[in-house]
């Protein structure tokens, strides 16, 4: 039987980088949500390394919840939970899961449509309590211009390969993020950002006067 277990480069370049980041962002003890996990190395790596945190996995691809389980078992961590399929563009109130204490996503809104950026904050809002973080990770252009010469050349592979995909501007995203503050950007190695959008307190609704 095939290994369904995949291995992602990248995943294994950046993990202790993002680890270092996650230790300053993530609650204490809670459960994270790791939104588009891919191959469930990043999932599996920040599971043994925060113990206390409970880390719930998931992605709309079959092949990459196979591999995410793989990974899972072969680790024997009792704070990693089975891969959930979601989609991060599904209507919010469509998730498999109800309440998280975080969100995390890395390396996704470049290489999906907007409509999942979108979704992706719609549905962190909905499952995060007040103060608590949604997580993101990867390329952004700031004040309109990218960051490095070689995150120009890569959305404009991006867009060749499908025009929906491209390095997001950071602005319009914060800009999306109804229901969250402005974010905490931790700059990050070969030209990455790491932002972190707290949730904001529910506004109370005007009393109608009697």
């Amino acid at each position: 039987m095939p290994d369904p277990r995949r291995s992602a480069p990248a995943a294994l370049r950046n993990r202790d980088a993002i680890l270092s980041a996650l230790r300053t962002l993530l609650p204490p003890a809670g459960l994270v949500l790791e939104v588009a996990s891919g191959s469930g190395e990043h999932a599996v790596h920040f599971a043994a390394a925060l113990p206390d945190l409970v880390f719930q996995p998931s992605d709309p691809d079959p092949r990459a919840r196979a591999s995410i389980d793989a990974w899972a078992a072969g680790a024997g961590l009792p704070n990693l939970r089975p891969a959930l399929a979601l989609d991060a563009a599904m209507s919010p109130g469509a998730w498999p899961i109800a309440r998280a204490d975080a969100v995390l996503c890395i390396n996704m809104v470049h290489i999906a449509p907007w409509e999942a950026a979108l979704g992706l904050v719609r549905g962190a809002a909905r499952l995060l309590p007040t103060g608590a973080p949604l997580v993101l990770y990867g390329p952004f252009r700031r004040g309109g211009a990218h960051t490095a010469r070689s995150n120009a050349a890569f959305d404009a592979a991006l867009r060749a390969e499908d025009p929906r995909w491209g390095v997001r501007d950071l602005e319009a995203l914060a800009e999306a993020a109804a229901g969250f503050g402005p974010p905490t950007v931790v700059p990050m190695p070969a030209n990455n950002l790491v932002l972190a959008f707290r949730r904001a307190a529910e506004t109370p609704e005007a009393e109608t006067p009697g």
